[in-house]
């Protein structure tokens, strides 16, 4: 066995097998959401995932007050904030899918890993 392969045994540990256990079967669209709040950046994923309904609501609200301005001015003002709240909960949305994108990758990484770590390649 080579020093590599040593290296990478002694690096898996008994976690890491059960975590790829558990990745074993591909999960839905549902259960990648559900895995982007967990690990170090679950509080940030929350804080974001709360965030962007508050942002939506004002958009609506906006969009609200869109409908019922009654100047150049505020039609104006009133589409800029609806265009711009509307963005900022797209620009989150594609936050959460590259999350849930990086946590597929990782699964996929440690599942090579794994496979080099119990078949030893020559």
């Amino acid at each position: 066995m080579s020093d590599f392969n040593t290296t990478l045994n002694q690096a898996l540990t008994e976690d890491e097998e059960s975590f790829l256990r558990r990745l074993d079967d591909e999960p839905g669209l549902f259960e990648q959401l559900g895995n982007t709040f967990q690990g170090k950046l679950k509080f940030w994923t929350a804080y974001a995932f709360v965030m962007s309904f508050v942002i939506f609501i004002a958009a609506i609200y906006c969009f609200w007050q869109l409908l019922n301005a009654e100047t150049t001015r505020g039609l104006i003002l009133w589409a800029t904030g609806t265009w711009c709240l509307l963005l900022s909960v797209g620009l989150t949305k594609i936050w959460f899918w590259m999350r849930m994108n990086h946590i597929a990758m990782l699964r996929e990484i440690k599942r090579i890993e794994l496979y080099l770590a119990k078949n030893d390649p020559v």
